[in-house]
């Protein structure tokens, strides 16, 4: 008996549609997670560049204080950069000058981490 709209020459790819669909949406959570992934690398970065340039500008101020209430500098780019959000990894002065390294690692469990640098100081 034949049934309506159905024959048997296609009869094979019977259910091609449901793993094709099953492919598909496999596809679109990889790069899901792989956006986001990236997203946090950003915001990441992000955050670890302002900490620093933060840390950079308190810790220069604090080197030009001339009454000296402010501390050691890196002391207070130390406390600028962790109210930020981030680690300070570095910090050294030279004469006027102030670097300041951060870093804040991925929140997803690699152990990786962002890292960045921030100089400040007098222009010229």
């Amino acid at each position: 008996m034949r049934r309506w709209g159905r024959s048997r020459a296609g009869g094979g790819d019977r259910g091609a549609g449901s793993v094709l669909g099953l492919a598909l949406v496999a596809v679109l959570l990889v790069l899901t997670l792989a956006v986001v992934g990236v997203a946090r690398a950003v915001h990441a970065r992000g955050t670890a560049q302002a900490a620093a340039d933060l840390g950079a500008l308190a810790a220069a101020t604090a080197l030009q204080d001339l009454t000296g209430s402010a501390g050691d500098p890196c002391a207070v780019a130390g406390r600028v950069v962790a109210v930020n959000g981030a680690e300070l990894t570095a910090c050294r002065t030279r004469g006027e000058e102030v670097v300041v390294a951060t870093r804040v690692p991925l929140a997803d469990g690699t152990g990786l981490a962002a890292r960045a640098s921030a100089r400040a100081g007098p222009a010229g």
